[in-house]
Parts: structure tokens; C-alpha cells; sequence
């Protein structure tokens, strides 16, 4: 009996295995969807590479973003980096809207919901030299079509901060996710 049982179990396991083989496979084949946004500013230029790809469990965004600057505009230190819910970047970037945070409980306020944001990525580390690379795995976003697509009708963009991202809560307009927006990209489906 106890043998019996073994060998259903295994014929069980074996099945399982097979059908996530194939879940896996199927996935690994798929094409990586990708964006890219310009980063402008004054004295301040830079890009953002966002692939997303498949895995057993949903989807994940590799975000790339690399900033070059006039130290003096871009000065040594963190700056807060944010996902924004607009596609427009018109200085002083306020086009860009809050914080990328969609769904019935959203608050794109960039300083009230903070850290809890989807847009919300770590701050990027700029050198004396005014140069900076940041790259992040995030399940917070996606650029295929659903309710977390940066993709979306009114477009997304990427914001860089003056001033670094102290991941806290405060105040609205307090300035606690970064303060004033120096630098905007904003995000495209790329090839």
C-alpha cells in the first residue's frame, strides 16, 4: 500500500514538473518588451532603458538610468529618481504629474505616499565628475498593457531630484521625495 502511494506521488510530482517545464520554456521564448526615455535638464542629460521580461511568476522591469551633468547642476551626491504618471516634460517638469500610482487607491502625491508609490525607484548616486549609473529590478511596473503599463494612453515619464529621496512620509509639497525636478525623460516603447 505504502508503495502504491509513493508511486502516485511521483507520477504527481513528475506531472507538476513537466507542466511547469513547459510554463517555463514558453515564457523564457518570449520577446523582452523595452523603453527607453531622453533625460534633459540644464547642464543635465542622461538615459533610461527599461526592459521588461517573463518569468514563472509574472513579469519584472530592469531599469537602467545614466546621468551626465555639469557638477555644478548635478551636484555629487544622491538625487531622488521617480516614475511620474504624465508623458510631458516642459521645464520646470511639474507637466510630468505626481508619482506613477494607479488604481482606485492611488495617490500620486509625490511627499504624502512616499515610499509606497509604484514610480518609487532608489536614489542615484552622482560622482564629482557629474556621473551617475543606476540599475533596479522592480515588480512595481510593467510596459505590457495592464493596470501597471508606463505605457499607458497619457504616457509616463522619469524624473531626476534635486535633492536625494529620504524615503519617508511627510508633508504634502514638503520636499522629503526629493524636492524640485531637475532633469525629465519621458518613456517610449523602443524597438
Amino acid at each position: 500500500m505504502r508503495q502504491k502511494q509513493l508511486q502516485v506521488i511521483t507520477i504527481i510530482l513528475a506531472l507538476a514538473a513537466c507542466s511547469a517545464g513547459v510554463t517555463l520554456s514558453q515564457t523564457a521564448g518570449a520577446a523582452a518588451m523595452r523603453a527607453k526615455a531622453e533625460i534633459k535638464g540644464d547642464g543635465i542629460s542622461g538615459t533610461a532603458t527599461f526592459v521588461e521580461s517573463q518569468n514563472a511568476t509574472g513579469s519584472k522591469v530592469e531599469i537602467t538610468v545614466t546621468l551626465n551633468g555639469d557638477p555644478a547642476k548635478l551636484a555629487p551626491g544622491l538625487h531622488g529618481v521617480h516614475l511620474h504618471e504624465t508623458g510631458v516634460c516642459e521645464a520646470p517638469f511639474a507637466s510630468a504629474g505626481g508619482h506613477f500610482d494607479p488604481g482606485p487607491a492611488g495617490n500620486p502625491d509625490p511627499d504624502a505616499n512616499h515610499p509606497f508609490h509604484m514610480g518609487d525607484i532608489p536614489n542615484i548616486r552622482i560622482s564629482d565628475k557629474g556621473e551617475g549609473t543606476l540599475q533596479i529590478v522592480t515588480t512595481r511596473v510593467t510596459l505590457s498593457d495592464g493596470p501597471l503599463t508606463l505605457l499607458d494612453a497619457n504616457g509616463s515619464a522619469v524624473i531626476i531630484h534635486q535633492n536625494q529621496d529620504q524615503s519617508i512620509t511627510g508633508a504634502s509639497r514638503s520636499g522629503v521625495s526629493g524636492g524640485p525636478r531637475i532633469g525629465c525623460g519621458v518613456i517610449q516603447k523602443a524597438p
